[in-house]
């Protein structure tokens, strides 16, 4: 069986976004068009959450977003999620403003992810917030995903 990956949003975005930008930008994005060649080692999973997101924004930049996660499976919110999310928020202090951040967590642990794939280092792929959202993941009687970004994802699977 493959592992379960849940695809948050700046994946999608550094995945169709115009390239340039600087030089950490488009490492990102090269990154990430790399680990998306390999995608069919694993099952990607998107959420509700993540189309909104990706539906957002510059009209054409939304359409190029959606259009490439159009065929993926749908995790919904469930109030498990929305309960993990504020137990998330309270045990990571993060500001308000990461309330859909800690949705995104909350997704990818309430429907069993194996991995939680982002770009969002401040919130999500933070290592110092690693600890904390695992014991409030644990703490409800849910596993946490693996959180990383793609390219700890893509390891030495490149081609």
């Amino acid at each position: 069986m493959k592992p379960k990956v849940y695809v948050e949003t700046s994946v999608v975005s550094y995945l169709v976004g115009r390239r340039g930008g600087d030089v950490i930008q488009l490492s990102h994005q090269t990154i990430t068009t790399a680990w998306w060649t390999v995608r069919g080692r694993y099952s990607l999973y998107v959420s509700d959450l993540v189309l909104q997101e990706a539906a957002a924004g510059d009209a054409g930049a939304a359409t190029r977003r959606l259009a490439v996660i159009e065929r993926l499976p749908i995790l919904h919110v469930s109030e498990e999620a929305i309960d993990l999310a504020s137990e998330i928020m309270q045990a990571t202090r993060l500001p308000k403003k990461a309330n859909a951040d800690a949705l995104h967590i909350a997704l990818a642990a309430a429907h069993g992810m194996d991995y939680l794939v982002s770009w969002n280092c401040r919130h999500i792929a933070n290592v110092l917030l690693r600890g904390k959202i695992e014991g409030a993941c644990r703490s409800v009687g849910l596993e946490p995903p693996a959180i990383c970004t793609p390219e700890e994802i893509l390891g030495d699977q490149k081609k």
